[in-house]
């Protein structure tokens, strides 16, 4: 065998470690089985999402194959979590080698196993690059800095990604453009999505009180529900809209403890309010779907409901995915509680942001992923 060959036989080892991970990597995972001929893979999982129903619920969602290793890091600080998987992947790759590691998105995950693949000489690709919010006090903006600079093959999900990696040094004949792989997840399992009435009525509450019309709410991120005034300012316009909209809030348990913790959780007994646990991904989709707004701090569901049509208010300051403001349904908002409340009005007197589909996001992206990183790795190997 030569050495090109051997080099060939090893997997890429295919980095998920958080719930926008997966969505991320099942269609990847089965477009690099569907190359001929196939790119061997390995599938490990750090951990970092460790609620075994949701992440046993959401494997089988997106029929992705159970890992080939799960390094069960759990929670903890940002520098423990990332010190943690670091010091678990790395034996994965004594024990399995690598011809790459591939990592997606922008978790600690990401950061922790190309900080080690780099260390080895392992080439690096990262999928969803380039994408920026220009906020360093948020966490995942530091791991995506980090990652691309890291990384050897950066695939972007927008055209406009490579001017922030351009201006950061990184050359362009590192840069692919391929379109968004979690809208090939959503296209593939729309005609699948649990409907709204459904996943309302598994929650023990009537589907009737739905059945005019309603909002979907999610709320997780820190810089919300971390801090009482923001929290109670962004509930309390939310409760204002309830009057007009239902709103199905899928409650995250951060938010949920947060509440306890402030002694507000009579701020969610509200009659407009359909308080549900955290969803399924099919789940997830049908209420999406549905929906006549989303109202969310989510980064994913800025791109799945532009994906999809549905007028989306963001409650943040800023975003990564700035494609889905100027070409999507996603309207930036902040979190002021009369910001939020113009905004829906808006859409519920005018029906809010059509928006447009951007390019390449049309189901195909792994597909176009694996062709290239095929070609890549055998042109590399060959040099």
């Amino acid at each position: 065998m030569s050495l090109n060959d051997a080099a060939a036989t090893r997997p890429i080892i295919c980095v998920v470690g958080a719930r926008p991970n997966y969505m991320k990597m099942a269609p990847l995972i089965r477009a690099f089985a569907a190359r001929q001929p196939a790119l061997p893979a390995l599938l490990v999982h750090t951990g970092q999402h460790y609620d075994r129903l949701m992440k046993d619920q959401l494997f089988d969602d997106l029929e992705l194959p159970e890992p080939d290793v799960n390094l069960a890091v759990g929670s903890g600080s940002h520098a423990v979590q990332t010190a943690e998987v670091m010091k678990r992947f790395e034996p994965v790759i004594d024990e399995h080698g690598a011809r790459a590691v591939l990592v997606v998105g922008d978790v600690n995950s990401t950061l922790a196993c190309a900080l080690v693949a780099a260390k080895r000489q392992i080439p690096v690709i990262h999928v969803e690059a380039g994408l920026r919010s220009n906020d360093r006090t948020m966490p995942e903006e530091i791991n995506r800095i980090l990652t691309d600079q890291l990384a050897d093959v950066l695939y972007t999900t927008e055209r406009e990604a490579a001017a922030n990696l351009l201006r950061e040094g990184i050359a362009q004949e590192r840069i692919e453009f391929v379109g968004n792989v979690m809208i090939d997840s959503l296209r593939a399992n729309l005609a699948r999505a649990v409907p709204a009435a459904t996943s309302v009525a598994a929650a023990g509450l009537d589907p009737a009180r739905i059945a005019g019309a309603y909002g979907v709410v999610t709320l997780h991120r820190p810089s919300n529900v971390d801090h009482p005034e923001t929290l109670r300012g962004i509930l309390d316009a939310l409760a204002e809209i309830s009057r007009r909209l239902p709103l199905i809030i899928a409650l995250h348990p951060r938010t949920r403890a947060s509440l306890e913790r402030f002694g507000m959780l009579e701020t969610i007994n509200v009659p407009g309010f359909l308080i549900v646990p955290p969803q399924g991904y099919l789940e997830m989709l049908g209420l999406m779907a549905g929906a006549k707004m989303v109202l969310t701090d989510s980064g994913g569901i800025q791109e799945e409901t532009t994906a999809l049509g549905t007028p989306c208010l963001t409650l943040r300051e800023n975003t990564e995915r700035p494609i889905t403001v100027d070409q999507g349904t996603n309207t930036l908002v902040g979190v002021a509680p009369q910001a939020i409340l113009a905004a829906a009005a808006n859409v519920l007197e005018h029906g809010g942001k059509a928006g447009r589909v951007p390019e390449y996001w049309d189901g195909r992206c792994a597909g176009r992923i694996a062709a290239h990183l095929d070609g890549w790795l055998v042109a590399r190997e060959r040099a």
